[in-house]
C-alpha cells in the first residue's frame, strides 16, 4: 500500500515562544503564562502493533466537556496505585503543520475529579501504547478498528526531521478529523467513510 506522507508533511517554520503563538490566535493575545506549545504528529495505522515492544500501557478515558475547549482526562496504569486525573485546555492554532495550538494542563484531586465529571460531556476511550518514539492510541466503543500513532517534539526542526514510521499507511497530522475534539462526537459511519479515504476499511 503506498503510504501518503509527502503532501501531509510539516511546513518549515520558525521557533515560535507561546506567547508568539497566541498573538495569531483570534482571542487569546492575553500572555499564556501557563501554556506551552503542543507540537505533534499523527499517522493512521492498519491496526494495533503486532510485535513491537510496548514499554508502556495505559487506559484513557477523556470527556469533552460540552461548548468548551476543557477535556477532562483519567489515567490508568497497570502499576500504578492511583489514577492520574487532570483537566486540559487546548487552543488550536487552525493552521496546517505540527504545531497543533497551545496546551495547558492542571492536575486534579479525586474529588475536584468527580465535580468536573458530573458536567455534560462526551467521552472517548482508548488504549495507549508506549512504542518509543511514538505513542500508538487503540481505540474502543464506536471508534474501535481505528489505531493512531502519534509522536510529540520539543521543537520545530525535530518535528521536521521525524521520518514517516515504516508501520503506519498515511500522516493525518493536518486532517482536523483525527483530533480527539473531532473523534469524540464521530459517528461509526463517518469514521468509516474518513478511514476509507486512507485505505482501511472499518469492520462493521
Amino acid at each position: 500500500m503506498e503510504k501518503r506522507q509527502s503532501e501531509r508533511r510539516p511546513e518549515r517554520q520558525a521557533e515560535r515562544t507561546p506567547e508568539q503563538l497566541a498573538d495569531r490566535l483570534p482571542g487569546e493575545q492575553h500572555a499564556q503564562k501557563y501554556a506551552r506549545i503542543e507540537r505533534e504528529r499523527r499517522f493512521l495505522m492498519p491496526g494495533p502493533p503486532a510485535s513491537a515492544p510496548v514499554t508502556a500501557t495505559r487506559l484513557i478515558r477523556d470527556r469533552y466537556l460540552n461548548d468548551t475547549r476543557l477535556r477532562l482526562r483519567r489515567v490508568e496504569r497497570p502499576d500504578a496505585d492511583a489514577p492520574e486525573l487532570k483537566l486540559t485546555q487546548k487552543i488550536p492554532a487552525g493552521q496546517p503543520g505540527a504545531v497543533q495550538g497551545l496546551i495547558t494542563n492542571t492536575y486534579l484531586s479525586q474529588s475536584e475529579y468527580d465535580l468536573l465529571a458530573s458536567l455534560p460531556a462526551a467521552v472517548l476511550s482508548k488504549t495507549r501504547l508506549s512504542l518509543p518514539p511514538l505513542g500508538v492510541d487503540v481505540f474502543d466503543g464506536p471508534l474501535e478498528g481505528l489505531v493512531l500513532a502519534e509522536a510529540e517534539f520539543g521543537n520545530d526542526q525535530e518535528a521536521i526531521a521525524f521520518p514517516f514510521p515504516p508501520a503506519c499507511v498515511a500522516e493525518v497530522t493536518n486532517d482536523v478529523r483525527f483530533t480527539g475534539g473531532r473523534l469524540v462526537r464521530a459517528t461509526r459511519r463517518e469514521l468509516g467513510a474518513w478511514l476509507d479515504e486512507y485505505g482501511i476499511r472499518l469492520s462493521p
